[in-house]
């Protein structure tokens, strides 16, 4: 198995450059409750149906902790993809301090 991309949340630059997108890979009720402005949201067992909505620049794959997105940076790579894992994932984004918006009404917040 080949090495996956990762960049830690302190690596990524603040504000994100427009060039890159991001995709959250997180499951319904998580995105609701906390995700990057601007980002994709793909649960990643839907992601070979909707392989089309991944863009083709530059992407950071998101999840909680960084499991998923490690499993889903690893299997959109062998596709082609320009992809890198935030290791850490929204747990390190939020203690981090970097932007997330809420779908919820609520303050956003990882769950």
């Amino acid at each position: 198995m080949s090495q996956i991309p990762t960049v830690s949340v302190d690596a990524v630059p603040d504000p994100l450059p427009e060039e890159l997108s991001v995709l959250d890979v997180r499951e319904d009720v998580e995105w609701e409750h906390g995700h990057i402005e601007g980002a994709v949201h793909i649960p990643m067992n839907d992601l070979p149906e909707r392989l089309d909505e991944v863009g083709g620049g530059q992407t950071l794959v998101v999840c909680k902790v960084g499991g998923r997105s490690g499993q889903v940076t690893a299997w959109l790579a062998e596709q082609g993809y320009n992809v890198v894992n935030l290791d850490g994932g929204m747990l390190d984004w939020a203690s981090a301090g970097r932007p997330m918006v809420s779908e919820t009404g609520q303050p956003p917040r990882v769950v």
